[in-house]
């Protein structure tokens, strides 16, 4: 079996650059599934499925879906356990690090293992760090945690490197679903420097020049998911 996070590694050691587009089943329009994959733009690597609040009926029908139209790898970005579905090939086994609810440290992935130990999904250990975007994001909202603020890079530094020293493979820097602010260049280019795992950024990402930036200061990968959906992304 071709490892995705393998490839990641080696699309990166060769300095490829990497951009995922995150699809919320619990907005998605499944009938208009076609027409989503017209508008997707070439330099795309990876799709990433998943919200705070779906569920694994959605989510199978999201992926089984996107699978009729597009041959890219399909990773499960899960707000919970119920989120779990075989049908896409691998999963970030997410870990809430910038909050301290254990339901989103350790419970939710408790209960993620016995659905876990019955699929062939490839599980990825992931980092979750998330970042004041300018307003209170669902992940905030649903886990009942506080994002670390942007002046805050210190703390962002070693709570990244406390995922790389926990066994993560990724670290994923999110500042949140339709954020006012991305996450700045100076935490993005710091995280990037401190840590020797890939590093990922999404939120609040919605051009062409934004994109560039975020890539620029350091991002292996990027994650951009409102600004697709609504077709608001500026090129």
């Amino acid at each position: 079996m071709n490892s995705i996070y393998q490839n990641i590694l080696r699309q990166i050691a060769k300095r490829n650059k990497l951009l995922a587009v995150l699809i919320d089943p619990d907005t998605f329009q499944i009938e208009n599934c076609s027409n989503f994959f017209k508008y997707l733009p070439q330099q795309v690597t990876h799709l990433f499925v998943g919200g705070s609040t779906s569920e694994r009926k959605k989510t199978s029908k999201t992926v089984l879906c996107i699978k009729k139209f597009s041959k890219l790898p399909i990773l499960l970005f899960p707000g919970d356990a119920k989120q779990i579905s075989d049908a896409a090939d691998a999963i970030l086994f997410l870990s809430l690090l910038s909050g301290r609810n254990p339901e989103y440290l350790i419970e939710q992935q408790l209960k993620a293992v016995p659905v876990l130990k019955n699929t062939n999904l490839e599980i990825i250990p992931t980092g979750y760090i998330l970042i004041d975007g300018g307003k209170e994001s669902t992940v905030e909202r649903v886990s009942k945690t506080k994002p670390i603020a942007q002046n805050q890079v210190e703390i962002v530094i070693n709570t990244a490197l406390a995922g790389q020293y926990l066994g993560k493979k990724l670290i994923y820097l999110e500042a949140g679903s339709g954020a006012l602010n991305r996450v700045n260049n100076r935490i993005i280019s710091e995280v990037k420097g401190a840590i020797q795992i890939p590093l990922l950024v999404g939120g609040g990402i919605t051009s062409a020049k934004d994109l560039q930036a975020v890539f620029n200061a350091g991002a292996d990968m990027v994650v951009i998911g409102t600004a697709f959906e609504t077709q608001s992304f500026e090129t």
